[in-house]
């Protein structure tokens, strides 16, 4: 099997949890290089990886062949522009860039040098996600009218991270972090709609960056679709509501994958890794061939971060399609952008 080296810019929460364990479990990667400005914590599980101080330092390693991008938001125009420039194909971790310029610019410069950048939608491989695509390509719903999709938390006190909650920091708040997510999903699922209307602001006060989001994207079709983010939600909402000519469709956020990687538990390359369901989380309510009402309980099946890295593997080994390239999610930044162009305006902003 083909070995492909990967660096990882950073080793905090994201490198040690969603890039990493992977990245070791799957035979066609060696985590080669790793980026800890102060720290050897990558030694203890990843000895193989030559520990750098510095993203530049670590880019002068002509072995490494793709580079994650993992850092904090405002840095990965930074990073991703510099490993494209040294040659290395990239990985950026959500949300791509700031803004929509800093995206277009960075695919213009890989589609000039002739490499791959994609960004790591990896909620794209949680079952709740795929449980709600695999319920719309049934088509049992009819004509999609209304969808919902919410990613809610409790988390009132400030968690400290500057770059997270400093709203003087661009890209900084909910709607590029979260929000990446919710966006992704929708276009995924719809399409890019026609127009948006979108009320952005900070719950905790104008202290913080912005940690509630309510975006109404418009679809010619005239289907409308709401998403939604707060960190005053005590109370768990279903995550995706979805309303058809036919009937309706509610999922519950149930993947456990970040939960079990954060206890301890290492991905398998090959397989589903994760505890199953032990109850259905979702509810399929329609009206089958007959005009009959069916309301059925629904249990989604193991979502599966291991298999972003497959079909990296597969395009870099075999010129399979590459998961969300950046390209693809310049579209996803045009709806932030315009979110929080039309909370500011107080106006609905025309994206078509």
């Amino acid at each position: 099997m083909q070995l492909v080296k990967v660096g990882l810019c950073a080793f905090g929460m994201s490198g040690k949890i969603f890039h990493a364990p992977f990245l070791k479990e799957h035979p066609g990667f060696s985590m080669a290089a790793v980026v800890e400005r102060s720290k050897n914590e990558s030694q203890e599980k990843y000895p193989e990886a030559v520990i750098y101080r510095s993203v530049e330092e670590m880019l002068q390693n002509t072995d490494v062949e793709v580079i994650v991008v993992n850092t904090p938001v405002q840095t990965h125009f930074e990073y991703a522009k510099k490993a494209l420039e040294a040659g290395k194909n990239v990985i950026v971790e959500k949300p791509f860039t700031v803004n929509v310029s800093e995206a277009e610019e960075l695919v213009h410069l890989a589609e000039e040098k002739g490499l791959f950048l994609s960004v790591y939608q990896n909620r794209r491989f949680d079952r709740d996600f795929l449980q709600v695509q695999k319920i719309l390509e049934d088509k049992k719903l009819g004509v999609i009218k209304e969808a919902e999709i919410r990613f809610d938390r409790f988390r009132t006190e400030p968690s400290g991270k500057q770059h997270k909650e400093n709203p003087q920091q661009t890209g900084s708040g909910s709607l590029h972090d979260l929000g990446s997510h919710l966006v992704d999903q929708a276009v995924q699922f719809f399409g890019f709609p026609e127009k948006l209307f979108a009320d952005v602001f900070s719950m905790k006060g104008n202290d913080f960056a912005n940690d509630y989001f309510e975006i109404l994207l418009y679809y010619k079709n005239e289907l409308r679709v709401r998403l939604k983010s707060s960190v005053f939600s005590k109370e768990a909402h279903y995550a995706y509501v979805i309303h058809g000519s036919k009937g309706s469709f509610l999922q519950e956020r149930t993947d456990n994958q970040e939960a079990e990687l954060v206890s301890g538990s290492i991905p398998v390359y090959g397989k589903d890794w994760t505890l199953p369901m032990i109850e259905p989380d979702g509810i399929l309510n329609f009206l089958n061939e007959n005009a009959a009402t069916e309301r059925i309980l629904t249990s989604s099946d193991p979502g599966n971060y291991m298999n972003y890295y497959q079909q990296i593997y597969e395009h870099i080994v075999f010129g399979y399609p590459l998961p969300s390239p950046g390209k693809e999610v310049i579209q996803n930044m045009k709806i932030i952008d315009a979110a929080l162009e039309s909370s500011q305006q107080g106006k609905m902003i025309s994206l078509i």
